[in-house]
């Protein structure tokens, strides 16, 4: 008995300093922060005033300003095509790596070592290739519409936001990629053995085979790609920096602004730092509900598979 309690006494004692850096960094700042956003809380000076409670008022101005539903629009469009190209070209290229093309490994290092890269230096980088590689290469190839200054992607809000999904998917495809392999090299072989010998063609196996098989890793990959997705700050302010400008509700605003980068100026650009905190509790609890519905939707699809 005593040794059942001296292991218990260890294991807490080995996992206390993870409970204690989870409470200081996640759990306290969250609380402290749905707290702040029921303020008047700003790096502004003030005149010997403390931070005064405001109610749902941050609230209320958060969902009456264009600027946030502009955002929460462009990020709900943002995050719907960001998942569906990320997935597609992951798949597509777990595909193509676990088939029997010589090199396979080389080819899987290579399609996952643009997810080491930085998302600001990435977004620097795409910039360049946007704004100067094709222009120039269209103005070598003779092709006007690649060298037009005015068909640059980032020239215009929808175009630069699919720039963004661009960027984001050569990003994060790899990754997502290892998942789908790990998921269809479980597939038992004697399964695709015994359809072929049925007289089921690649296509046939694949629908019938491998997606039903590999369901469990679409679970994962489209919560990972929608958070990630929901998340996206660092290639939006280094690639497009949420410009160009568009108008909406009569109202000149950043285009590209995604919902992170419009949390980060509210905050820090407008120094008004409850409405950012109210704007990421809002950000916070539709991510959550989104999240949940998605998991328990595929974990459904994957009982009727």
């Amino acid at each position: 008995m005593r040794s059942k309690r001296d292991h218990t006494f260890v294991f807490w004692l080995f996992l206390s300093p993870v409970i204690f850096a989870f409470l200081m960094v996640v759990v306290v700042p969250f609380v402290l922060g749905i707290y702040y956003s029921f303020t008047d809380w700003s790096s502004s000076p003030r005149d010997g005033a403390g931070v005064q409670f405001v109610g749902f008022l941050n609230y209320a101005k958060s969902f009456a300003d264009p600027t946030f539903l502009y955002s929460f629009c462009i990020t709900a469009l943002y995050t719907i095509v960001n998942m569906a190209v990320v997935n597609v070209v992951a798949f597509a290229l777990a595909l193509f790596v676990t088939s029997r093309i010589p090199g396979r490994n080389f080819f899987r290092a290579g399609f996952f070592v643009p997810n080491l890269i930085g998302g600001l230096i990435l977004g620097y980088i795409w910039q360049f290739i946007f704004n100067s590689a094709i222009p120039n290469l269209g103005a070598l190839l003779g092709i006007k519409a690649w060298s037009d200054p005015a068909n640059l992607l980032l020239a215009k809000s929808v175009p630069a936001l699919f720039a963004i999904v661009i960027a984001g998917t050569w990003q994060y495809a790899g990754y997502i990629m290892m998942i789908y392999v790990a998921a269809i090299e479980n597939v038992p072989i004697e399964l695709h053995e015994a359809a072929q010998i049925d007289g089921a063609g690649p296509l046939r196996r694949l629908f019938a085979i491998t997606l039903p098989m590999a369901s469990q890793a679409f679970t994962i990959t489209l919560f990972l790609t929608l958070v990630n997705s929901f998340k996206q700050f660092d290639v939006n302010i280094s690639l497009t920096s949420g410009g160009p400008s568009t108008m909406f509700m009569g109202k000149a605003i950043y285009g590209t602004e995604l919902l992170a980068m419009n949390i980060y100026n509210a905050a820090f650009v407008s120094n008004d730092l409850a409405m950012g905190q109210a704007r990421a509790v809002i950000f916070f609890v539709v991510l959550a509900v989104i999240a949940t519905i998605q998991v328990g939707a595929n974990k459904k699809k994957e009982i009727e598979l």
